[in-house]
């Protein structure tokens, strides 16, 4: 929620409301739905990571990266290539697959 002061008082904005009128725009849309993927591709990478009870430094070894970088990623700050996704996915003893719907 954002609140901005009108006559002494504070009116607040309901985020949803704010991000709905903000999608509106075709280039805030994109932006969104490419970020999102990136969130969500970096989130399942943390959770397989810690379901496995690896460390972010043992998953950067294994994959001949950087604890930080590791951190990086799961921070959703990273961009995934193919390469690197199927790097994680063997270390982490997963599959990779891209479903296209």
């Amino acid at each position: 929620m954002s609140l901005s002061k009108k006559n002494n008082s504070y009116i607040g904005t309901d985020f949803s409301d704010y991000l709905a009128k903000e999608l509106k725009n075709p280039r805030n849309r994109a932006l969104f739905d490419e970020y999102g993927r990136q969130l969500e591709i970096a989130y399942q990478i943390l959770q397989l990571r810690k379901r496995k009870r690896m460390s972010q430094k043992l998953l950067a070894k294994k994959i001949g990266s950087t604890q930080s970088n590791v951190a990086r990623m799961e921070g959703g700050s990273q961009n995934f290539t193919i390469s690197l996704l199927d790097k994680v996915a063997a270390a982490l003893g997963a599959e990779l697959s891209i479903n296209i719907s």
